[in-house]
């Protein structure tokens, strides 16, 4: 078996079509149908379905498989503690995140590990906690950074920090005679711009809502907005307040740009997690970031 046909094979399993493992791998369609042709002339048997519009695999396709991926994985193992010996470490890492731990926790992260391995590359994805969730159980992706828990059993979630969510306004009268927490009848009457659906800071919000029997149709909304920067310079202008995490207003409370309350009846607490799939195998590099996280965070 050529290991160039195994990594075509752990493509079309990944993607579930020849030409979007072609567009991966950097090869033509003809050359990576030859691939799997081969290899199942080879083995003597059928890996691929290809009678459906979607690529699936095979009874023996399945049992390949994972085979596959350890002989990958044991290649790239090598080439690993080689490039190791040799004082370096070259490859390229994905990774899928929510908004605030992508902008807020992720840059430390990556250049603490760039410190360690320069030869490093990255591809940052901006996914909501839903997405990521969602491209990790189709093996989409390896790992990601959320900030809400979706339980499934096929998920490992490791706790990295505790964040919480505050009420944001312009350092305006009559926000900067506030006290630091207010009452919920006090925030009631104005208007107010939330995140955008499946985001985790909206969840949150809704919930404690929720349990102090409103929704979030209570508050009188004036926009729905993706970009957190663009929440906060549009609070800043007064064309609403907003709920976001401390993270991400930390500068501008402290150079007095907004004001930060929490609110007398409830608590907007959550954490961010790392997560990823418990029974995939990872990659060599993976296992090595996926270890500096845990480092960097104190996690046992």
């Amino acid at each position: 078996m050529d290991i160039k046909q195994l990594e075509t094979f752990i493509a079309i399993a990944k993607y579930e079509s020849f030409s979007k493992a072609a567009e991966s791998l950097y090869l033509t369609q003809p050359t990576v149908s030859n691939h799997i042709a081969n290899l199942e002339k080879e083995l003597d048997t059928s890996l691929v379905n290809r009678s459906n519009r979607k690529i699936s695999l095979t009874p023996s396709g399945k049992i390949l498989y994972d085979y596959a991926k350890s002989m990958i994985n044991l290649k790239k193992d090598a080439a690993l503690e080689l490039s190791k010996f040799q004082g370096k470490m070259i490859g390229h890492i994905e990774i899928a995140s929510s908004t605030i731990p992508e902008q807020y926790l992720l840059p430390e992260i990556l250049y603490g590990f760039h410190q360690r391995y320069k030869e490093i590359t990255y591809n940052l994805i901006h996914f909501d906690s839903k997405e990521v969730v969602e491209g990790i159980l189709k093996g989409e992706i390896d790992f990601g950074f959320v900030g809400a828990k979706s339980f499934h059993k096929q998920l490992e979630y490791l706790e990295l920090v505790e964040d919480e969510i505050l009420l944001v306004t312009p350092n305006v009268e009559p926000f900067s005679s506030w006290p630091e927490e207010v009452p919920l009848r006090e925030v009631l009457d104005h208007t107010y711009i939330f995140r955008e659906e499946g985001s985790g800071t909206r969840k949150l919000v809704e919930d404690a809502l929720g349990k102090q029997d409103l929704g979030i149709q209570a508050l009188k909304t004036v926009a729905f907005m993706e970009n957190t920067e663009a929440i906060k310079q549009s609070v800043r202008r007064g064309l609403g307040l907003s709920f976001l995490s401390k993270y991400a207003v930390a500068d501008e409370i402290r150079y007095g740009l907004l004001k930060s309350f929490r609110i007398k009846e409830v608590r907007l607490l959550r954490h961010f997690y790392f997560v990823f799939h418990k029974n995939r195998t990872a990659s060599p590099l993976d296992r090595e970031f996926q270890q500096y996280i845990k480092a960097h965070f104190h996690l046992s």
